[in-house]
């Protein structure tokens, strides 16, 4: 699947920037300042952890490393107002975008206020700052239009959240929609008299704790382009939980699915073992019998899920809805 230009210029961006930063802190060497080396090697900091963040896991922690290299940023442009160079000043200018850039809103806007607070504090003791008076004015309005900025930026996302019909993250469908597209997906296959199944897919996230979140987290968006190209084009998928999705399979009955499923969760475990994960992948399957409607369709695929993770999980389980209540439940298909 083609790389979306929002996925691709950042990371354009971010690598070109990290080289013009290291390359321009090694001028600052040769040259004899300290200060503004030592602030161009953060910003390349912040830019190479940014730029690998999303890639494969790697032992170096990246999150803690931006979050150093942020810190060192700070301090170094507060030390450069009272010592010099005076020329490291503008860079406080960008300081409310980058901390928005980098935390979450809540968080970034606690540290803005507070480092606003200590700049118009350290500036008004640096008399040997000059144009001082300047500064401060030109600090204050550039703050105020990067907090308009955030807000705008805020105010859309809120806005057009109900209308977006994919997750961000994995490029699966929205979770809001599922219902409804699963009420019509029904209605078709009982009009057509053809077959229906849908598939629940979820991590055995419960036999291994050995990694992180950040690192399951960036692995998701693999897993989505992974069942993107594993589908067919009128097989639509969604993210039902943090770890979980559900796939309608229109036209395919239950052994039919369950072998689809089954070819999924290999290549899933495949993909997970080649970013050195320890993870396994379970499916639950339901087809459509009479009398089920999108509520219940989507219970039964949850419940084989559950029956399959119970048994130990890296297998494919399938909801039969004939099984008897004394029954030990739903049977397995494949494992």
């Amino acid at each position: 699947m083609p790389q979306s230009a929002e996925k691709f210029l950042p990371g354009k961006l971010s690598r070109a920037g990290f080289v013009i930063l290291a390359i321009t802190s090694a001028l600052c060497i040769v040259l004899g300042e300290p200060l503004a080396a030592a602030s161009a090697a953060a910003a390349a900091g912040i830019s190479l952890a940014i730029n690998v963040q999303g890639s494969k896991p790697q032992p170096l922690p990246w999150r803690q490393l931006r979050t150093i290299c942020f810190m060192a940023l700070v301090l170094v442009l507060i030390t450069a107002v009272w010592i010099g160079p005076w020329a490291l000043s503008h860079w406080l200018y960008a300081l409310p975008l980058v901390t928005f850039a980098l935390l979450r809103p809540s968080l970034a806007a606690l540290i803005t206020a507070l480092l606003t607070f200590a700049i118009l504090i350290s500036t008004q003791w640096a008399v040997a700052l000059p144009d001082r008076h300047q500064m401060i004015s030109a600090f204050v309005l550039t703050t105020l239009l990067s907090a308009l900025l955030i807000f705008l930026r805020e105010y859309k996302t809120g806005q057009l959240a109900p209308l977006r019909r994919t997750d961000e993250l994995t490029q699966a469908a929205s979770r809001e929609y599922l219902s409804a597209d699963l009420h019509k997906e029904i209605q078709r296959s009982e009009r057509e008299g053809t077959d229906m199944s849908v598939m629940m897919i979820g991590l055995d996230t419960h036999l291994s704790d050995n990694d992180p979140d950040e690192d399951i987290r960036a692995i998701l968006p693999r897993m989505g382009r992974y069942l993107h190209s594993q589908l067919r084009d009128f097989d639509t998928y969604y993210r039902v939980a943090d770890l979980q999705f559900l796939v309608i399979l229109p036209g395919i009955n239950t052994s039919g699915a369950a072998i689809s499923a089954e070819k999924i969760r290999i290549g899933l475990c495949k993909l997970l073992a080649s970013h050195g994960m320890k993870l396994t992948v379970s499916t639950g399957i339901s087809g459509l019998n009479i009398g089920d409607d999108a509520d219940s369709l989507q219970q039964s695929a949850a419940n084989a899920l559950r029956r399959a993770q119970q048994q130990g999980g890296n297998r494919t389980q399938a909801y039969s809805n004939w099984v008897h209540q004394d029954a030990p439940g739903p049977q397995d298909t494949m494992q």
